[in-house]
């Protein structure tokens, strides 16, 4: 048979995990197939292709213009993200090819059955090679992966995502497929990594000191421009654990490590303290104080300018300034704010303790800036995670927050929190807006600050998702081992629809802390709006479980359950939240929602009615929230809910 060489662009489609559906629902596996199989033969006519081959579950397609290759591509997978779903991976290269009859070999079809294989549902990967012939393309728009070694391939490939809306881009630390990926070349000198140091007293109720020791050093450091520091959340993944520095240094992307133990008795303390790079182990400074407990503060600042000489980074005089300040002398007030800290940063329940300690550093010290911060975030925090009424903290929130901000008008984090307050409690949407940008502003690396603008109000509130995603994805490369982060932008992607990248983030969340709540919460809450009922279940399980039963999990699960049909089991649960209604707060938002899921309208609207009273922070989330039944979401006065809300037009 004739063999004829030529370049050409190949692509690889497959279906998710076809196997699974044939075995659950064959009719929706073979309607998922059939979508597939004529789209592809639309497209690829459309964009002068040809299928080459056309099996079970996907196919392999050939093109003579790369672009061509790559729009076909991308029509085919947005096609695919509306109803039916198909969850479809796609993947692509451009390379020398033998085509012989209907047969084509070569390694342009291994390298694009490589693509295709670290690739997930909704998504589009494809070569380096692909990405230099439509790089100048303006309606393409991609970001790269890093480079692979793929099996059986003999030179390295950096893989590109396609990133145009309503495509999507997984993180590049959960990918899986046929290779592995190339650790990234070393990074620049001037970064470092803060890790929490380590405890070394008797009492093990002393770990919010070290923990704190650190994070204030991080604090300190955070500001000078020229260095990049790892956020605090990824820096703390490593508490505990004996892992090569040469690890950390890859995974936080620095180049020198901070690392150290504190002994605290009484009001004596001994620190000592390493600075390290990463690449070799060697040590570029050490240090050991055995000072008294006032002198934390000088110990601070004597670290933290030891790292800048040591890293060779020229301090003007401001970044001097801003490097040795201190928000309180008061050692007292001091440790009830890294107690606060401590515990809101576990969030769940320890959000109640932070907030007492918040308080008591309040009393200690009235003039500490960082403590009235600290305990308006808690107080949004407890309302949100539906402890108590937002609108039993109203005056409260607010007077703490514009507290802090007259305190230190240069405090990022006051201005973060009074917009919260607006976002949250107010509803007073362009007064969040200015204090959210005025904060990111004037720290550039707050994480919270990112991650709560682009969730809690570019989401939520003016459903700009693309922006929001921005935000969410610059707070997760400021912090990239923070389940939190993550838990935020599952949020954002998944109020933008983008179910499926959505799932993908959470999980990466999950594998980040197996107990992380807003994970778990967006992964059932994804499944159920992909109508993987079975899934979800199995989700909203878990999460009432390490959750101590928070009354958001229960209602979750509530709602998974109808939508699968098992309404005793529902209702078992709504006789469960009415009967700790009668001893506890149980929030009328969610609650209202899980009512209309079980048919009972007039008591969701009740509820409703009491969450708006209430100032139930979740209802400003309820806009572009997807898992409300018809029932509720077609009734006027939901609509006539959310005009009171004040939502922008």
């Amino acid at each position: 048979m004739t063999q004829t060489r030529q370049l050409a662009a190949i692509m690889f489609t497959d279906i998710v995990g076809y196997t699974a559906m044939m075995e659950e629902d064959e009719m929706a596996a073979m309607n998922c197939r059939q979508k597939l199989k004529q789209k592809l033969e639309e497209v690829v006519a459309e964009h002068q292709g040809r299928i080459i081959e056309f099996r079970g579950d996907g196919g392999m397609c050939s093109f003579t213009s790369t672009i061509q290759c790559v729009k076909a591509g991308l029509t085919l997978q947005l096609d695919m993200q509306t109803s039916p779903v198909v969850p479809l991976r796609i993947g692509m290269h451009t390379g020398d090819v033998i085509f012989e009859g209907n047969n084509i070999y070569g390694d342009g079809v291994n390298i694009a059955s490589r693509m295709e294989s670290f690739a997930i549902p909704g998504s589009i990967f494809i070569s380096a090679k692909v990405y230099d012939d439509i790089k100048n393309q303006k309606d393409i728009q991609t970001i790269s992966l890093g480079k692979y070694a793929l099996k059986n391939v003999k030179e390295q490939v950096e893989i590109f995502a396609v990133s145009n809306p309503g495509i999507i881009v997984p993180g590049n630390n959960s990918l899986e497929g046929k290779g592995e990926k190339v650790p990234e070349k070393k990074i620049t000198d001037k970064s470092i990594a803060v890790l929490p140091f380590v405890n070394m007293s008797n009492d093990p109720e002393q770990e919010y000191f070290s923990d704190g020791m650190a994070e204030e050093i991080i604090n300190s450091l955070v500001h000078i421009k020229d260095l990049n520091i790892a956020g605090r959340t990824s820096s703390a993944s490593f508490k505990g654990k004996n892992i090569d520095l040469k690890e950390v240094g890859k995974k936080l992307g620095v180049g020198t490590v901070l690392e150290g133990s504190i002994r605290k008795q009484g009001s004596r303390i001994r620190i000592t303290a390493q600075l390290i790079n990463v690449e070799d182990g060697f040590h570029l400074w050490s240090e050991k104080y055995d000072r008294n407990l006032d002198d934390i503060f000088a110990i601070q600042d004597e670290i933290a300018l030891a790292i800048t000489e040591k890293l060779k980074i020229a301090l003007l005089e401001k970044d001097r300034k801003q490097l040795v300040k201190s928000f309180t002398q008061n050692t007292e007030a001091y440790e009830y704010y890294l107690k606060g800290r401590f515990h809101i940063n576990r969030r769940g329940s320890f959000i109640l303790t932070g907030l007492q300690f918040f308080k008591q550093a309040i009393e200690a010290d009235p003039e500490y800036a960082l403590a009235y911060a600290g305990y308006a975030d808690a107080s949004i925090l407890c309302a949100t995670y539906s402890f108590f009424p937002g609108k039993d903290i109203l005056n409260e929130v607010k007077n703490a927050a514009e507290k802090a901000i007259s305190l230190d008008r240069a405090l990022g984090e006051g201005y973060c929190s009074i917009g919260m307050y607006y976002a949250h409690l107010e509803w007073n949407w362009e007064e969040a807006r200015k204090n959210f940008i005025k904060a990111i502003e004037l720290n550039p690396k707050y994480v919270q600050a990112y991650s709560w603008y682009g969730m809690a109000y570019l989401a939520w509130v003016e459903g700009k998702f693309d922006e929001a995603e921005k935000y969410g994805r610059m707070a997760i490369k400021l912090e990239p081992l923070s389940a939190i982060d993550h838990g935020d932008l599952a949020w954002t992607l998944y109020t933008a629809q983008r179910f499926e990248e959505s799932l993908v983030v959470a999980k990466t969340g999950i594998e980040l802390d197996a107990n992380s709540f807003l994970s778990h919460r967006f992964a059932g809450l994804c499944y159920m709006a992909l109508k993987r009922n079975g899934e979800a279940i199995v989700s909203f399980k878990n999460l009432v479980s390490i959750s101590d039963g928070h009354q958001h999990a229960v209602n979750n699960l509530i709602w998974a359950y109808c939508a699968d049909g098992r309404m005793k089991e529902a209702m078992e649960l709504m006789n469960e939240l009415e009967e700790r209604s009668l001893t506890e707060y149980i929030a009328g938002a969610y609650f209202g929602i899980s009512a209309a899921w079980t048919g009972d309208i007039e008591k969701a609207f009740l509820l409703l009615e009491k969450a708006f009273k209430d100032k139930d922070p979740i209802l400003h989330s309820l806009k572009y929230e997807h898992n409300i039944p018809e029932l509720l979401r077609n009734d006027p006065r939901y609509q006539d809910m959310l005009e009171r809300i004040g939502f922008p037009k």
